[in-house]
């Protein structure tokens, strides 16, 4: 069915409409669910025209106006073009089948309603002379065992057979996911005490090892200070266990917030880079950018670095991004402010935040390289760092994620990933597009966004 309208936008077309068919006026299916936008082109809908894989004749067409774009007028219909076919050839297989089809239904309908009622002969009459199964045999099964026999235990055997055979996939698949949020009371380990779990605090970093399924906690701000306490939550147990009330007397870092933290779970080890100083207590000795590993078998802290900038790595950051390439044995830290001391830049710069870019470290090596600078541009291969922003590792693909973040006062929601084999940027929603998402790479890297 085929729509012309008015030469311009006008307030009498059909915002939403309604299109029924049928072999009489009495009796029609809902064809289609629609609307026009307002302006002046043509539009062209299909309509429905098959039942079960199979072409049903139409007759009549009704056309149901249910709204205008200008909500108190009148609707109207400029022009309508119907497209079908009408080669008797086509037709009359089709109007044959369909006369089947009608029977069979009201067959089906007589048939529910004996059963609905306890017609049991009658039911059973009917379906013998005319053959005709009222619904998938499995159904019939359980009406048997669940009606009839009030078998439950039959009926769950039944019921997880379907499950086993996926009869419910399709079902399944088309529902919407719904987060199920439930709070966690840890056991206390200590009676009622307050040190059997970590108290307040922001700007803390958590990572988890699945293989053993343990959170590790490290860290934050409680709102008077930084904290350097350590701990470990176990799922299975619920229950913290606090590894150190403060690292850095256990040779490892000093209390810090805004860090961040990522797990190689091969190794059993975990990293952290970064921090937070308030500006009061910023000097040149305060801003050395510390790496530390933690190596979980041993329960031992090493100090990786006492300055990664002198390593070739990034200068003190904090609100960056850290994930880790178990395979490879890489991490990857992105974006993050960088902290300056008052007046240690012009006063050109002195308002102007600093922020860091892309660097790789080869643990086995203990090297780091810079893989992308900050950049202003909008090149392909330029990214622009941030901080407040998401990124994870897609260990199959080999690519970083990265999505959104904050510079200056720019809230970004750009969407890009880096292939880290190919060091490569591609770009899959610039943050420009209304869709965000259905941008440029849509023919490009659909493979990739598909995981």
């Amino acid at each position: 069915i085929t729509f012309g309208k008015y030469e311009k936008t006008h307030v009498c077309n059909l915002k939403k409409f309604k299109v029924f068919g049928g072999m009489n006026e009495e009796n029609m299916t809902d064809l289609l669910s629609s609307g026009l936008k307002n302006d002046y082109n043509k539009e062209t809908f299909t309509l429905k025209h098959k039942i079960d894989e199979q072409m049903f004749p139409c007759r009549f067409i009704k056309i149901v106006p249910l709204l205008s774009w200008g909500p108190s007028f009148n609707f109207s219909i400029w022009y309508v073009e119907l497209n079908g076919i009408d080669d008797p050839d086509v037709v009359q297989p089709c109007l044959n089948w369909y006369s089947k089809y009608r029977e069979q239904e009201a067959i089906r309908l007589c048939l529910k309603h004996f059963r609905q009622h306890n017609y049991t002969e009658a039911f059973e009459s009917l379906q013998k002379k005319t053959r005709i199964a009222l619904e998938h045999p499995m159904l019939t099964d359980l009406h048997d065992k669940l009606v009839l026999k009030g078998d439950f235990d039959a009926c769950e055997e039944l019921i997880e057979k379907a499950v086993n055979d996926g009869l419910f996939n399709q079902y399944i698949s088309q529902q919407e996911y719904k987060p199920r949020w439930g709070q966690i009371i840890p056991k206390s380990s200590k009676g009622d005490g307050e040190d059997s779990r970590p108290g307040m605090r922001g700007g803390h970093q958590m990572v988890i090892d699945v293989q053993t399924e343990t959170v590790y906690l490290f860290g934050g701000w409680d709102g008077t200070q930084d904290l350097a306490d350590f701990w470990a939550y176990s799922v299975k147990e619920n229950q913290w266990t606090c590894i150190s009330r403060d690292t850095e007397k256990e040779s490892g870092p000093s209390a810090r917030s805004c860090h961040k933290m990522c797990i190689d779970i091969q190794r059993r080890q975990i990293y952290t880079l970064g921090r937070y100083l308030d500006s009061s207590v910023r000097n040149s000795k305060s801003l050395k950018s510390d790496f530390y590993r933690y190596d979980i078998d041993t329960n031992t802290w090493m100090l990786l670095s006492e300055d990664t900038a002198a390593d070739g790595g990034p200068k003190l950051v904090f609100d960056h991004q850290m994930c880790m390439d178990s395979e490879k044995h890489m991490i990857y830290t992105f974006g993050g402010r960088i902290l300056t001391c008052n007046g240690s830049v012009d006063d050109s710069r002195a308002s102007e935040p600093q922020f860091s870019g892309l660097f790789a470290f080869d643990c086995q090596c203990q090297t780091w390289k810079l893989l992308r600078e900050d950049s202003c541009n909008a090149g392909p291969e330029d990214i622009q760092s941030r901080i407040g922003h998401c990124m994870l590792f897609h260990s199959k693909n080999r690519c970083l994620y990265v999505f959104g973040g904050q510079r200056s006062k720019t809230y970004l929601n750009d969407f890009f990933s880096y292939d880290v084999d190919s060091d490569h940027v591609d770009i899959i929603s610039d943050g420009t597009k209304k869709d965000s998402g259905m941008g440029k790479s849509m023919t490009t890297n659909k493979d990739k966004r598909k995981t």
